[in-house]
């Protein structure tokens, strides 16, 4: 039995060698890897170093890892941009379009633009960022740009919103036919590393939006986590809308302020 089993392997390999096209073999020799045993195929060619045959199937594998990784990472950071709520008219801001031409706008770029890149720092202490100031001066813009390097360059997640639609979404969970709590409601903005408030202060503090603000800025303040407010209002005028406790905790641990009390671009556009 045992030399009927031998003889049906060699045949087999037989046929196998045969169906490949390899008639025979002979010895050749790599200039890296030394002497080895080459197979002759039919047109009388002979195969090339199995040494080196390994290596490019190696490096093959690797670059299609490296390409899987990196479809991976573009599917990832897509996504987050897209959980970001970024508006679409915003979507494409960055540092760079920002247009900085006198000094004010250059110290709010700068500003901005460290805040971005110093992220890891800012997120460990939890530390806010406070855009203030006239309508039409780039404040979306500079935080949109912040938003966009936290995503990509700190894999963080960001959110933006405005403080309209936080009062909404509490005021949603009090109906009837809610299936989200008032807390649930909240702690969907407890959720991202980054937090953008738009629109702070646009009712001018009613108690509501007081008491919403305090909530939400307290619930980060609490798991240090930074937010980023966005106000048309300046500084005394924003601790009267918010309240003392709530500008308190944005201002803890550093809190950046940034005054953007120069003439408005879009104004400037408009008058030709």
């Amino acid at each position: 039995m045992e030399p009927t089993r031998s003889n049906s392997l060699v045949e087999s390999l037989a046929r196998l060698t045969h169906s490949a096209g390899i008639v025979g073999t002979a010895p050749s020799s790599c200039d890296i890897h030394g002497g080895f045993i080459a197979s002759r195929l039919r047109d009388g060619q002979l195969t090339g170093c199995p040494e080196c045959s390994r290596a490019r199937q190696a490096v093959q594998e690797a670059e299609e890892r490296a390409e899987l990784q990196r479809q991976a990472v573009a599917a990832r950071l897509e996504r987050l941009l897209g959980q970001a709520l970024i508006p679409q008219r915003f979507k494409t801001k960055t540092f760079d379009n920002y247009r900085a031409e006198s000094d004010k706008q250059l110290i709010a770029l700068a500003a901005c633009r460290g805040y971005a890149d110093r992220f890891a720092e800012n997120l460990e202490a939890g530390r806010c960022l406070m855009l203030l100031g006239k309508v039409g001066n780039g404040k979306t813009h500079l935080a949109a740009a912040v938003a966009a390097v936290v995503i990509e360059q700190h894999r963080c997640n960001a959110m933006y919103t405005t403080v309209s639609r936080v009062c909404q979404q509490v005021k949603a969970s009090y109906s009837k036919e809610s299936t989200q709590s008032e807390r649930e409601a909240l702690d969907i903005f407890r959720t991202p590393d980054l937090l953008i408030l738009d629109e702070v202060g646009a009712s001018y503090g009613t108690e509501f939006e007081r008491m919403v603000m305090f909530e939400v800025i307290n619930a980060r303040y609490e798991d240090v986590k930074p937010t980023i407010v966005i106000s048309n209002l300046a500084p005394g005028p924003l601790v009267a809308a918010l309240g003392d406790r709530t500008v308190d905790r944005l201002r803890e641990g550093g809190g950046v302020v940034v005054v953007f009390d120069w003439e408005s671009a879009r104004r400037e556009a408009s008058n030709g």
